[in-house]
């Protein structure tokens, strides 16, 4: 394995593991179901939110040897998720989105890099 494969393979994990984190603390906690109750959008969409993110996380984190497309898929996804997160924020007038952009930025780089390697 390359260099360039095992900075990817460690930078998927790393993304994926971290995002599915966050979900779950975005999913489960109590401060940020009443920040994202400040909002005023219902909360369903918090769940959706939090649930999608969850599963974009484990789609990206599959194993190219099960299912060839999935870190694709999944990679897609985030960057849906994120992007959808990052205007939600700035809409709101919260411009804390630097995080969501650099794991957009992140994803983006090793669906890149993992065609390119393939």
């Amino acid at each position: 394995m390359t260099q360039t494969r095992t900075a990817l393979a460690i930078l998927r994990w790393v993304l994926g593991l971290v995002i599915l984190a966050e979900s779950v603390r975005f999913a489960f906690s109590h401060s940020a179901a009443r920040a994202f109750a400040a909002t005023g959008m219902p909360n369903v969409v918090h769940v959706v939110l939090a649930w999608s993110e969850m599963l974009a996380a484990v789609i990206f984190l599959i194993p190219k040897a099960l299912i060839s497309k999935a870190m694709i898929i999944g990679g897609w996804l985030l960057l849906t998720i994120l992007g959808f997160a990052v205007v939600v924020h700035l809409l709101h007038g919260w411009f804390d989105v630097g995080a969501l952009v650099v794991y957009a930025a992140a994803a983006w780089a090793v669906m890149s890099g993992s065609a390119e390697t393939a």
